[in-house]
């Protein structure tokens, strides 16, 4: 029996389990959906009867840097197999990384039944769980979006600068060598991406990681991430904050823990990130 109940979250219902995701497989209400960085995932074994949504060719629109618009989200969603009445269910690579960053985009256009896998692909696979490599085929729905509204959950630049200049809390959920501008990029990955390096000034640094079991990356309970959000780093349920990271899909992370894990009213994630903040003309930084 899973323990996601007992932990404490102020939405526990928006995380399910590996065990409730075996006893779901072949349920025609949901659509499990694999989202990775790693593009060579899928096709070499996934959850049965899952779709892949990959986050570079599905979700983002192929001229404007920027995310698909109304119609492009409806035929994904037709293509997928999903009607607005479906319940989608994320799991990924990277400890649900992209996961998160789906079911944040999702969101733009009002999705709200959704659902991400506790521990994501790793905790699936560490569990011998079954894989597949056979492609499901879903017959095409009708499926009917709302204008998307990046309003509520996403944060633009500009937005950023004021809210920084208003002393608004965020956080960097990069690693320590970003944040501190030793590095532009993870470590072990090419240092690529921004011209300088550093952290937009008084940002609050929390590792995403530190939200996720290190054994298994389920997330941490709820008393323990108020010790690291609250505690450490004093911010409150009721602050309006900005989560960023290079290009949006670690904060999407964090975002996640802050709205529904721990019930933050006011989080929004800034998916321009360091990749935009880094090599824009007449923006501070901090190192």
């Amino acid at each position: 029996m899973s323990d996601i109940q007992t932990r404490g979250y102020v939405n526990p219902d928006v995380l399910v389990s590996t065990e409730w995701l075996a006893e779901h497989l072949t349920d025609p209400s949901i659509r499990i959906v694999e989202s990775n960085e790693d593009p060579l995932l899928y096709p070499s074994g996934h959850a049965p009867g899952a779709v892949q949504i990959d986050w570079t060719h599905d979700l983002n629109d192929p001229i404007v840097r920027d995310y698909l618009d109304k119609a492009g989200f409806e035929a994904l969603m037709s293509r997928s197999g999903i009607s607005n009445d479906t319940t989608v269910v994320f799991y990924g690579d990277k400890n649900n990384w992209w996961a998160c960053y789906s079911f944040w985009v999702f969101q733009l256009f009002g999705h709200s039944n959704a659902k991400v896998v506790d521990g994501g692909r790793a905790k699936w696979e560490l569990e011998k769980r079954p894989l597949t490599r056979e492609m499901p085929a879903y017959p095409a729905t009708s499926y009917t979006a709302p204008e998307r509204d990046d309003s509520v959950v996403r944060a633009f630049r500009d937005e950023v600068l004021a809210h920084v200049r208003a002393g608004k809390p965020l956080v960097d959920v990069r690693s320590p060598g970003e944040y501190s501008g030793e590095l532009l990029h993870m470590p072990n990955y090419p240092q690529e991406g921004a011209l300088r390096g550093g952290h937009i000034p008084g940002a609050a640094s929390v590792p995403w990681a530190r939200a996720a079991n290190p054994e298994d990356g389920t997330f941490k309970t709820a008393d323990e991430l108020r010790a690291i959000y609250e505690g450490e780093k004093h911010l409150k349920a009721d602050d309006d904050i900005v989560t960023y990271c290079r290009i949006g899909e670690r904060s999407s992370h964090t975002w996640f823990v802050l709205k529904y894990l721990l019930g933050y009213k006011h989080v929004r994630n800034y998916d321009g990130s360091w990749t935009e903040w880094g090599n824009s003309v007449g923006v501070p930084i901090e190192k």
